[in-house]
């Protein structure tokens, strides 16, 4: 994992620790053209987890988590997230399989990112 990846991934990591109270358990990002694609095992948190198993639950924390991160990147650019990738950030495209615990982020930025 290149200098820039393992950058990428704290910044990931630490907004959702932050907004969820849990952290991913393991991340791997690719850059690609002007995007950078996160995939994020291990999200879930023990309540949500069990809210989960109730009739709807996995609805409910399909939306938030989907909702709320991508309200969260759309008020405030987390802090060294552009820096990183030497680009200015537009938008977070972000969906998560609840049953699997998997999330899967786009984060699109203006310009091509290099290295």
């Amino acid at each position: 994992m290149s200098r820039k990846e393992h950058a990428f991934n704290d910044v990931v990591r630490r907004i959702r620790k932050e907004m969820f109270g849990k952290g991913p358990e393991r991340i791997r990002t690719v850059f690609i053209e002007n995007m950078a694609i996160s995939t994020m095992h291990g999200n879930l948190t023990a309540t949500e987890k069990f809210i989960a198993q109730s009739p709807g639950g996995e609805d409910l924390i399909h939306k938030a988590r989907t909702k709320m991160i991508q309200e969260e990147y759309r008020k405030k650019v987390p802090d060294g997230l552009e820096e990183i990738v030497g680009s200015k950030f537009i938008r977070l495209f972000s969906d998560i399989d609840i049953k699997d615990d998997v999330a899967v982020s786009v984060f699109y930025f203006e310009d091509k990112i290099e290295g």
